[in-house]
């Protein structure tokens, strides 16, 4: 059965999804952020943390920290004073949450309708639970979604990389 069709608990534990961008694309960064948005449910998405690693560019500044104070979720941006990487860069995240699942997202992606609920339920099913969603393709020529299969297996190697 898709993940789609089931049905889940009626309390699900919350979440503070923790973003990480360097040098974003305006666009990118807010159609990331917006997805997220839209497409959780409001009692499960606790509040969106970007972390700004290092970035250089003027719109990831005082424009995005303006920008974020509007949004109809609590959105927060911590920065790095230099650039320390994906990993220390989302420790510092996880560092500010309030949920009670991290969920970890790219800057450069976008969460469909339905995407949140599965995770999240398998999680209050095993607190010990690690998770990772089927990711979709976004074409970089026409933003086409290409849908991955249902089968598609990933996992970590001894170094804790994951591996599709």
């Amino acid at each position: 059965m898709l993940c789609k069709n089931k049905e889940y608990a009626e309390f699900l534990p919350s979440t503070s999804i923790v973003i990480v961008f360097h040098n974003e694309a305006w666009s990118t960064l807010l159609r990331t952020v917006w997805s997220a948005i839209n497409r959780s449910p409001r009692p499960l998405l606790k509040e969106i943390i970007l972390v700004d690693d290092a970035s250089e560019r003027d719109h990831l500044k005082q424009q995005l920290e303006d920008y974020v104070a509007t949004l109809p979720v609590p959105v927060y941006v911590y920065r790095t004073e230099k650039r320390s990487g994906l990993i220390r860069a989302r420790l510092l995240g996880a560092k500010h949450v309030k949920g009670q699942v991290i969920t970890f997202l790219d800057a450069h992606c976008e969460c469909t309708e339905g995407w949140l609920e599965p995770l999240l339920s398998r999680i209050a099913e095993d607190r010990k639970t690690v998770v990772c969603p089927i990711i979709d393709v976004i074409s970089d020529e026409t933003f086409e979604y290409i849908t991955a299969s249902d089968m598609t297996w990933g996992g970590f190697n001894w170094r804790l990389n994951f591996r599709w």
